[in-house]
Formats: C-alpha cells, sequence, structure tokens
C-alpha cells in the first residue's frame, strides 16, 4: 500500500522545500500539497493519507482550527499532525497537543530531524493501521468480522440515507455445516469455511464487502445496490459456492447455502437493527423452502 504524506502550508517555497527533503527519506509514495487548511480538509476527505505536516499561522483556517475540525470527524482523527511553527511557545504547544496535535517542528528546521520525526509519526500510524486491521479481521478467515460488519454497516445506512442511494444485505448459512463438522471433523470444517470464504470473495463486485458474523453465519453489505440487483449477485454467489470443489479428505463433498437478501431503506427498514433483521428473516425462509436458495424480503411479505 502506498504512503501518502499531506503537506499543508501557504507558502509554496516551504511546501516544495519540504517536499524536496522528504523525498530522498524514500519514506512516502504519494506527495499531496494544499496551500490552506481548507483545501487540506478537503484532500483528507478525498485520499487516504498517513501522516499530515501543517503550518500553525495561515490565513483562514490555521493549524489549531484544522485539529478541531479533524477531532470532530471520526475517520481523520487518528492521522498523525506534525505542527510546523515559527516560534518557540510553551502555552502554543500545549495547545496544539491538546487538540490533537502529534509533535512540533520549529522553523527553521534541520531535513535530518525533519525525517527523523516524520519517520516516528509513519511508523506509529503504520502500527496502529494494523492493530485496527486485526481488531476488525476474522482471526479464520480473514474476512471482516462482526465488529467491523456493524460498524460498516452502520456508515453505509447513514450514507444511504443521506445520499438516496439504495443499500442491499445479504445473510448467508451454510447448509448442514453441523453435518460437515460432525462427518469430517473440525479441522477440516474449518479448512471448509477457508475455502467458502475466498470463494464468496471471488463472486463478488469489488466495493461489496463480506463478513463472518458468527459460526457459519455469513453477510454480504452491497453498496448502491437494489434489492434486484443484489438478488442477482446473491445467486452468482450461491452458484459458485454449490460448484466448489475439494481436494482430498473433503473431495465427496458438495456443499451449499442458503441466502436471504434485504433492502434499505424500505418500508419497515428504515435502521441497521431493522436491516439485520429482515435480511436474517429472508434467510429463515430460505431454509425452511429447502436450502440452497436465494429468498427477498419482499418475497417474504407477500407470502405473510
Amino acid at each position: 500500500m502506498a504512503n501518502t504524506i499531506l503537506i499543508i502550508d501557504d507558502s509554496i517555497t516551504v511546501r516544495r522545500m519540504i517536499h524536496q527533503m522528504l523525498e530522498t527519506a524514500d519514506l512516502f509514495d504519494v506527495f499531496l500539497e494544499a496551500e490552506d487548511g481548507e483545501q487540506g480538509y478537503e484532500m483528507m476527505q478525498e485520499h487516504d493519507i498517513d501522516v499530515i505536516l501543517c503550518d500553525l499561522d495561515m490565513p483562514g483556517i490555521n493549524g489549531f482550527d484544522l485539529l478541531r475540525r479533524m477531532a470532530n470527524a471520526k475517520e481523520l482523527r487518528d492521522i498523525p499532525v506534525i505542527i510546523i511553527t515559527g516560534h518557540e511557545d510553551r502555552e502554543q504547544k500545549l495547545l496544539g497537543l491538546n487538540l490533537g496535535a502529534s509533535d512540533f517542528i520549529t522553523k527553521p528546521f534541520d531535513p535530518a530531524e525533519l525525517k527523523a520525526r516524520v519517520k516516528i509519526q509513519l511508523k506509529l500510524k503504520i502500527l496502529q493501521d494494523h492493530l485496527r486491521e486485526l481488531a476488525n479481521t476474522d482471526v479464520l478467515t480473514k474476512l471482516c468480522n462482526r465488529r467491523c460488519m456493524l460498524n460498516m454497516l452502520t456508515r453505509e445506512t447513514d450514507r444511504s440515507l443521506r445520499t438516496g442511494k439504495p443499500l442491499s444485505l445479504a445473510m448467508i448459512d451454510i447448509d448442514h455445516f453441523k453435518k460437515i463438522n460432525d462427518t469430517y471433523g473440525h479441522s477440516l470444517g474449518d479448512k471448509v469455511l477457508i475455502e467458502f470464504s475466498r470463494q464468496v470473495q471471488l463472486s463478488l463486485r469489488p466495493y461489496d464487502q463480506a463478513a463472518r458474523f458468527g459460526g457459519e453465519e455469513f453477510a454480504i453489505i452491497l453498496p448502491e445496490t437494489n434489492l434486484e440487483q443484489a438478488a442477482h449477485v446473491a445467486e452468482r454467489v450461491r452458484r459458485d459456492v454449490s460448484e466448489l470443489s475439494f481436494q482430498d479428505d473433503l473431495k465427496n463433498l458438495k456443499m451449499t447455502i442458503s441466502i436471504g437478501v434485504a433492502p434499505f431503506p424500505a418500508t419497515g427498514i428504515r435502521s441497521l437493527d431493522d436491516l439485520i433483521r429482515e435480511a436474517d428473516n429472508a434467510l429463515y425462509l430460505a431454509k425452511t423452502n429447502g436450502r440452497n436458495r436465494v429468498e427477498l424480503w419482499r418475497e417474504r411479505r407477500r407470502a405473510s
């Protein structure tokens, strides 16, 4: 993954100087520059930033104002910010640190010191991202775990309500998984879960997100996807999994899955809990109707 730094300073001379100093350190693949806090804030929302170097004294939004804005944006508050200042002031440094600054560097700065301070913040950011990834990843399948899924679903339902774009959720259950464990043992049962997860990811579109909800139950978040489109994706996943072949001790295994799909927003579906409940109800209908099938929320409503 490319490392990206954002340099915010109203002086193009200072920006270019910092760029040249850090370019020789081979720490970043992407260098972004902003001439003021407003432009810098916009860039943060458009790019994945690893480290920010920000001048304290700028017209409009200064460094402290920018820190306050970032503190109110959950997706930005963990980006390390090194404040650049032209004077030593203990009170200002304390204020900046309390507002979320990671470090300060005083002009004129030594190139070696600049590189060292930036390198430390980049290392901390990479470690932080790695720990966050571990916390959000299912250990066995390497899919998004339940916590990650709920966080992502919260963001997507909020975005759907804000933009008016559709969202769908598919809940998946591996048919008769207990029988697989009883027949082949838990070790090979884990192998089935791993291969199943790999196949699901291969069957999805780049912007879909698969997650392990718990046990043999999985979920797929389908952004900007209405119910009809989600039905096509779910059917493709079901078909691809049914054609999955195993080797060695599992070569005789034929696996099928049941899928329930629900849209958001819809009548009676106005929250994350509503969406999960209705997708789960559709999944229950798929299992009671014979398994190895896709059932949709609308079909469940018409049948009731």
